[in-house]
Parts: C-alpha cells; sequence; structure tokens
C-alpha cells in the first residue's frame, strides 16, 4: 500500500535508498533526499531508471512493489546466514503448534474452563468433567455447523418436488377420501423427519468418534495414548 500523501511518499522512497538499496553513493544522493523540491518527480524518474526498474515513475504502485523486492533482495543478500538460521527455527516452532493447536492451553485455568462452559451452553453440548473434550466439541460443531459455507447451504429454501399421492399406498381405509389423502400426507411428512433425524444421529456419530477414537496426546496425563 502506497503511503497516504505524496510528502510520506518520497520519504518512502528515500528510506529504501538510504537503508536498504543504496544503489547511490552517499554524497550522490542530494537530489532524491530533496522531497521538497519541485524537480524530485524528475530526480525520481531517474532514479528509477538507474536502477533499471521496469516500470515508469507514474506507475507508482508498481514501481514501489519493484522497489520493495529489491530492497528484499539486497537485505537478504547482506544477512543470508542469519535469516536461514531464522527460517530454519520459525519451521520448526510451527511444525510443532500445528502438529496440535490446543496443546499448549492451560485447562485449569479458571478463564479458561469459564469460557469453554460459556460456549457449551450456548451451544447446547452436553457438559463434561473433560474441559478439553467439550471444547474438541465445539470446535467440531463450529466446523460442520457455523461456517460461512454451512450457513449458506442451510438458509437456502428447499423446494419441495411434487409427489403423486395415489402411487403411495397408505395401509388402511379410514372411508373418506378426503382423510385417505391427509394420512397418506402426513406418513410422508414423518418419514422425511425420520430421514433427517437418521442423517442427525449419523453426524454425531461421526462427531463423538472423532473425539474419542482417536489416541492422541492425552494433555491431563502428560502422555501420548489413551
Amino acid at each position: 500500500m502506497l503511503p497516504l500523501d505524496e510528502t510520506e511518499f518520497r520519504n518512502f522512497i528515500v528510506w529504501l535508498e538510504d537503508q536498504k538499496i543504496r544503489h547511490y553513493k552517499i554524497e550522490d544522493r542530494g537530489d532524491l533526499r530533496n522531497i521538497h523540491s519541485s524537480d524530485w518527480p524528475k530526480h525520481f524518474e531517474k532514479y528509477i531508471q538507474d536502477v533499471n526498474c521496469p516500470f515508469s515513475a507514474q506507475e507508482r504502485q508498481e514501481s514501489v512493489d519493484w522497489l520493495l523486492g529489491l530492497a528484499v533482495r539486497f537485505e537478504y543478500g547482506d544477512n543470508a546466514d542469519k535469516y536461514k538460521n531464522c527460517n530454519t527455527e520459525a519451521a520448526a516452532n510451527d511444525s510443532g503448534k500445528q502438529s496440535d493447536p490446543l496443546i499448549n492451553l492451560d485447562i485449569n485455568n479458571p478463564d479458561f474452563k469459564a469460557g469453554v462452559m460459556a460456549l457449551a451452553n450456548l451451544l447446547q453440548i452436553h457438559r463434561h468433567d473433560d474441559y478439553l473434550v467439550m471444547l474438541k466439541a465445539i470446535r467440531i460443531l463450529v466446523q460442520e455447523r457455523l461456517t460461512q459455507e454451512a450457513i449458506a447451504k442451510a438458509s437456502q429454501s428447499k423446494e419441495g418436488l411434487p409427489v403423486a399421492l395415489d402411487k403411495h399406498i397408505l395401509g388402511f381405509d379410514t372411508g373418506d377420501a378426503t382423510l385417505n389423502e391427509a394420512a397418506q400426507i402426513l406418513r410422508l411428512l414423518h418419514i422425511e423427519e425420520l430421514r433427517d433425524l437418521e442423517t442427525r444421529i449419523n453426524e454425531a456419530i461421526v462427531a463423538v468418534q472423532a473425539i474419542i477414537a482417536d489416541p492422541k496426546t492425552d494433555h491431563r496425563l502428560g502422555k501420548v495414548g489413551r
């Protein structure tokens, strides 16, 4: 993102040259440093050409992006060994964190317990003695039901398909054609509810299995395994 005004932009260019790029000798940076000069745009155009930037001074966003890339390249070249070590350490730390994002939680902290319980009550999740188990259940519910995609899918209106009632056998006769038709409709609605209930049961089974069926680190015992 470019600085907000012209003065900040010019100061930014001078800072890049003075601190990172250093293409000019110190004594040759006077024109670029004179940010209040009416000729500064011309000096900036010359500077862009001198560092072989493929963009013109009028293409400010592109030229600034290019200069930043050049500055990063020089900075890395001057301190390659330092940044290599930083990358190795950062990668090691990240791999440890990504393996289990819950591993550094203090599950005995009263604030942690209160927060988990508040979320569980809000989401109507049954209480469990292990607050970490409750937190995992909350995470599963949020991932499956409260993501933008899940909410959008749930909010979509469902258009019913036309049903030929005469093709569905009721199994009994009330003696009245209207009552027979009403009974057929109620039976179809009941079947639909049973299917929805079956889907919810399957989802619950999957959620429970995700919590208890995988032998990951037991944070309470401080050891791996069940």
